[in-house]
């Protein structure tokens, strides 16, 4: 393999389960013992707490726990010139670097593009094994994927997605979900849509108290979050409509103030008698129902957040979960190549699907692919853009026209173009990046638009004697998109010229649109008498 690769991963995840050998540990290990394996210098970023184990505070007792786990040595490397002197040296090549603790620089937290930067200084490929992180925008799993010419899953990564995925296509029932921990105003929307699929409701832990006062039952009021009030009863009127079954305890283990050693079970209607006593945890009344309907169940998912009660977890990190099911964005998922969460149905999508495929990266207000979709009805057209407002305008406009060769994406072709275009059936002929906007304020990736990933991916799925059309008014941004496709496009595009205008042929620069319509930009820019900057490229057919 030969290539530098760094690993984002929760060393949470092994410190914790270091006694247990745990399936999520052993899929974090089995990522880095494969890129190992594979030839890889490897490079292990993360964070860890004192919390984990008070004897792994120092970088390099961690990397002594690694290379006793991984049974591979580990190097510990300070961020910077010691790491770029660890990647130059020939005599580690088979060691695994392991960067210093990320939890000490606040850079991390606010992505920090300099940050980043220097993480991914001397990377090829970066690999994110960190699932639990993936709803936090971090440097090391968002920020750093600007700089590394591939972003993918690892294997803990993957399966932790695959696991959220079935939560979302659950067909088995009846279904029922155990749902605890504190802040229910938070988890409202999730809540909301585990109420539209499953048959019950299991609450535990300091969620079934705000249950509990929301049915009217005897609460302490210090364990009754006020902010959670309009969320437990919206939820038990969502679960009304639907018949959706509510189980709360019957009763409770409860801890003496006076002798924390006293334990005694209280029914849950009489945890206010005993002044002196604190509940810590279900009775054997309430485990003994929750065994009783669990039995008759086909599927079960547990949501247990983090307690200030001895509740037992039943899930770790349910935050990612919470996040997913309220239909927040994932931002290290997104941010990885072929990310796309969604599998496309073509065939809703267009009237027919053996149609050749035209896309447009950046297709803003889609006035462009409008025009274009209008003059060739044998042409299929896919706009895909980041702006997810546009693209809701786009798609509007596609749904009142009844246009059936037309639909537009909101996502960052980036990441995604691989994954999305090579699932349609029919063949990739046109692919078109128009006036992308430079990034003025950052001079060092002021022209950097068009990344490695999206030229390989665009040269791989181009149909032979397909067309790439690149097009900006500012030059500079111009020639930066001809070198990224002459550079990372595998040999397999060539410069169009243009015949009729000899004086093109030193720049390569077409004179007019090959198309015949131009988009809104291109007509701005036209109208006010400035130049456009085109290029026009073939990918060959495969010689005999």
């Amino acid at each position: 393999m030969g290539k530098v690769v760094m690993v984002r991963l929760d060393l949470t995840i092994l410190l914790r389960e270091q006694k247990k050998k745990h399936s999520s540990a052993a899929r974090v290990i089995s990522t880095i013992k494969y890129l190992h394996n594979a030839g890889a210098k490897l490079v292990l970023i993360s964070s860890w707490s004192p919390k984990a184990d008070s004897q792994l505070l120092k970088l390099e007792r961690v990397a002594e726990f690694l290379s006793s786990e991984l049974e591979l040595k580990v190097i510990p490397v300070e961020l910077g010139s010691g790491l770029e002197q660890s990647l130059m040296e020939d005599g580690h090549n088979s060691d695994i670097l392991l960067l210093e603790n990320l939890s000490q620089f606040k850079q991390e937290q606010a992505n920090c593009s300099e940050f980043a930067r220097r993480l991914s200084s001397g990377v090829d490929i970066f690999v994110n094994d960190a699932f639990f992180q993936s709803h936090k925008i971090l440097a090391s799993n968002v920020g750093i994927t600007s700089f590394c010419y591939s972003s993918i899953a690892g294997f803990h990564f993957d399966e932790g997605m695959s696991q959220l995925k079935k939560i979302i296509k659950m067909n088995k029932w009846p279904y029922y979900a155990i749902i605890g921990g504190a802040n229910l105003a938070g988890k409202a929307a999730a809540l909301q849509f585990l109420a539209s699929r499953c048959d019950g409701f299991i609450f535990v832990g300091d969620a079934a108290f705000q249950i509990m006062h929301a049915f009217g039952l005897p609460v302490p009021m210090e364990l009754v979050e006020q902010e959670s009030l309009e969320a437990a009863d919206m939820l038990l009127e969502a679960a009304k409509a639907r018949g959706v079954k509510i189980v709360l305890p019957k009763d409770f283990w409860c801890v003496n103030d006076h002798y924390p050693l006293q334990m005694k079970t209280f029914p849950a209607n009489h945890i206010m008698d005993g002044k002196s006593w604190k509940p810590v945890d279900v009775g054997p009344n309430t485990l003994e129902e929750m065994i009783s309907v669990l039995s008759r169940c086909k599927a079960c998912e547990t949501f247990v957040g983090k307690s200030s009660y001895v509740m037992a977890d039943l899930i770790e990190n349910a935050s990612i979960v919470w996040e997913f099911l309220k239909g927040r964005k994932l931002h290290g998922l997104l941010a990885l190549d072929r990310a796309y969460p969604f599998e496309l149905n073509w065939d809703a999508i267009y009237a027919n699907t053996t149609l050749p495929l035209v896309v447009d990266v950046g297709s803003g207000n889609g006035l462009f692919l409008f025009r274009m979709a209008k003059m060739r009805k044998d042409w299929n057209f896919l706009g895909m853009e980041n702006n997810e407002k546009l693209v809701s305008r786009c798609l509007d406009h596609v749904s009142q026209s009844g246009m059936t060769n037309g639909y537009f994406i909101a996502t960052n072709a980036t990441s995604t173009f691989q994954s999305i275009v090579s699932s349609y059936p029919g063949d990739l002929v046109l692919v078109s990046i128009q006036c992308p906007n430079p990034d003025f304020n950052k001079t060092e990736y002021r022209w950097r638009m068009v990344r490695r990933s999206l030229v390989e991916a665009i040269a791989d799925l181009l149909a032979s004697d397909g067309k790439v059309f690149l097009q900006s008014d500012v030059k500079e941004v111009a020639v930066r998109m001809k070198e990224e496709f002459m550079k990372y496009g595998k040999g397999k595009l060539t410069v169009v010229h243009d015949l009729e205008d000899s004086t093109s042929h030193q720049d390569r620069w077409l004179k007019e649109n090959p198309f015949g319509i131009r988009s809104d930009w291109e007509q701005h820019v036209i109208d006010r008498g400035a130049p456009m900057y085109r290029l026009l490229l073939l990918k060959s057919s495969p010689s005999g």
